[in-house]
């Protein structure tokens, strides 16, 4: 399926993932509207990051999920649909599981309805990591079980199931990517390592939570080419779920020593209470397995860890007015 001249449509568009996204499509020529969520200050997110000339070339739609009427009438004319718009904020979903299921499982099955009603070509949902829970194996490949160890990973398991159940009731053309941790430019202090990077650059010492955990990051800019080659595949990976995880796996703490090595400091790391998941709701460990991606979508990716890091600590640096806050970001 070639994207040049395509209608498409990315919810969550003015996202971390998603504004990397948007990029990329209306680099090949796509016709790119983006699906934000309304506010009054008509931010447009991270949209507002990115060159004025491209700001120029992309049609933004507001609303919300949870309201099928307008999620159908941004679908509408779509050939092509990405899916990224959810709450994704773990720490938020312990406080708020009704806004996070809300948005995530009934704002899905709004955008599968919404694809069916409209005849897209193909739907691309993403998933994410937190689905499979703590690796009960690794490397973690996509038979892994589901375990919804918080309200944020249960409301994605369901919005996984909610598109499968439309590819085997309806044969809606679905294809799922499910993303280990991106990292970047433009990420929030909710993540991380931009918290890291952030600490480093400007505080006395590097508050973390469980610094024993490990991670599979991947670069942004590779994590959004795997939606690109989702949409652009044959048609015999429709129904089909797909890890875009670097299969590099890598502790909080360590991360913490590189960056505190890379930024030029000695300041202390430590852990704070507040920062920790309830034990039962802790991932100690995700480690993908990807080949089915290298193998059905020609996807891997590109930029290393340590490179990625590097890029990413660059931006933040020249992006302070971005990353003001001292609190404890969820």
């Amino acid at each position: 399926m070639d994207l040049r001249n395509s209608n498409v449509l990315v919810t969550g568009g003015a996202g971390f993932i998603g504004s990397h996204l948007v990029e990329q499509l209306i680099a090949t020529g796509a016709n790119t509207k983006v699906f934000i969520h309304y506010n009054s200050a008509n931010s447009r997110g991270l949209i507002d990051t990115l060159p004025v000339e491209l700001q120029s070339e992309i049609d933004i739609v507001q609303g919300d999920l949870r309201d099928s009427y307008a999620v159908h009438n941004a679908v509408k004319g779509a050939d092509i649909v990405f899916h990224l718009g959810a709450l994704i904020a773990i720490p938020y979903s312990y406080q708020n599981p009704y806004d996070v299921v809300q948005t995530n499982a009934l704002g899905t099955l709004h955008v599968a309805q919404a694809a069916l009603a409209n005849g897209v070509h193909r739907m691309i949902h993403t998933s994410t990591s937190e689905v499979y829970g703590t690796a009960r194996y690794v490397p973690m490949n996509e038979e892994h079980p589901l375990q919804g160890q918080s309200p944020y990973s249960a409301s994605k398991i369901a919005a996984d199931k909610i598109v499968e159940s439309f590819y085997c009731s309806y044969q809606l053309p679905v294809v799922t990517v499910r993303p280990f941790n991106a990292f970047g430019p433009r990420q929030s202090l909710r993540a991380v390592i931009p918290t890291i990077i952030q600490q480093a650059l400007n505080h006395s010492e590097i508050v973390l939570g469980n610094l024993s955990a490990t991670r599979d990051f991947t670069y942004v800019e590779d994590t959004a080419r795997a939606f690109l080659c989702a949409a652009t595949a044959k048609d015999d990976v429709l129904g089909e779920v797909f890890n875009a995880g670097s299969s590099f796996e890598i502790s909080i703490g360590e991360i913490a020593e590189r960056v505190r090595s890379l930024v030029g400091g000695d300041i202390p790391i430590r852990v704070a209470q507040e920062r920790l998941r309830p034990a039962k709701s802790e991932v100690d460990r995700l480690f993908s397995d990807s080949q089915r991606a290298k193998v059905k979508l020609g996807w891997q990716p590109t930029v290393s860890f340590d490179e990625g890091l590097r890029r990413t600590i660059t931006w933040i640096s020249s992006h302070q007015d971005r990353y003001k806050t001292n609190d404890y970001v969820i």
